[in-house]
């Protein structure tokens, strides 16, 4: 594969391009790039010091990788932006590197990340994600493979959306989303019922699908104390690979173990 850039873009001597990556015009490169075969970098593109991409993706107009981060504890430190193979970044999306917290920002695979979309420092973003336009995440966000987030979301900082699980657009997600839920709202935000339609559409079997319902049924609907609920899950439904994964998520909680809340009707 035959590299192709534009004569307009600067591209620092000491950035790694593979085989085959296009650069459009007046995009900017910096030092200590390292970018995978096949990627192609739209016009006006800005990829800062510490950035690693994949191979295979399609970065928009106007996206901003790397920058330093929005935090007043930053000073400086080398830390770095690490995004895989095949994701697709859209118009004017900014992803800024960690900060000695952890020392990265990491996206994964196979996402689709929607115009004006902003991840800030240390957050980790799976694989075979949509987050669609202008979702704002804080920093120290997690997001587990296969979800989704609706446009216009706001995610506070150190917010976990789990596996599976669907965000609802102009959402205030304060609150930990576990795997395989939807949930939304703006004042409250809230547990809104299983993500069955998008499970059925991954392969997961109605038998499945049946099971982690009636996990959280109990968890969000039976009317217990979350700690009671949880210990109902153990004693009551089968130990499959989802039922644990729900469990571990609420027992790995963090910053006062802020979950979403149990729909109000």
């Amino acid at each position: 594969m035959i590299s192709t850039i534009h004569p307009t873009a600067i591209i620092s001597p000491d950035a790694v391009l593979g085989a085959g990556v296009s650069v459009g015009p007046y995009s900017v490169i910096e030092d200590d790039v390292t970018i995978g075969s096949g990627t192609a970098v739209g016009p006006q593109v800005h990829i800062a010091a510490g950035t690693r991409i994949g191979s295979d993706c399609r970065i928009h107009t106007g996206a901003v990788l790397g920058g330093e981060p929005q935090d007043l504890k930053f000073s400086g430190e080398k830390t770095c932006l690490i995004i895989g193979d095949r994701t697709v970044i859209r118009e004017c999306v900014t992803l800024n590197r960690g900060t000695k917290a952890s020392g990265k920002t990491v996206v994964g695979s196979d996402n689709l990340i929607m115009a004006y979309v902003h991840a800030g420092h240390d957050c980790v973003i799976g694989s075979n994600v949509v987050i669609a336009n202008s979702v704002q995440f804080g920093g120290h966000c997690e997001v587990g493979d296969y979800a989704v987030v609706g446009g216009l979301a706001g995610v506070h900082q150190f917010v976990r959306i789990g596996r599976y699980s669907m965000v609802g657009g102009i959402s205030r997600a304060s609150s930990d989303v576990p795997p395989f839920v939807m949930a939304g709202g703006h004042a409250s935000f809230r547990y809104e019922g299983l993500n069955a339609i998008g499970l059925k559409r991954r392969g997961f079997s109605p038998e499945k699908i049946t099971l982690i319902r009636d996990v959280y049924r109990i968890i969000f609907q039976s009317g217990l104390l979350l700690g009671n609920a949880l210990e109902r899950v153990r004693s009551e439904c089968p130990s499959e690979p989802e039922v644990l994964e729900i469990l571990e998520f609420f027992a790995s909680g963090r910053y006062g173990r802020k979950f979403i809340r149990p729909f109000s009707s």
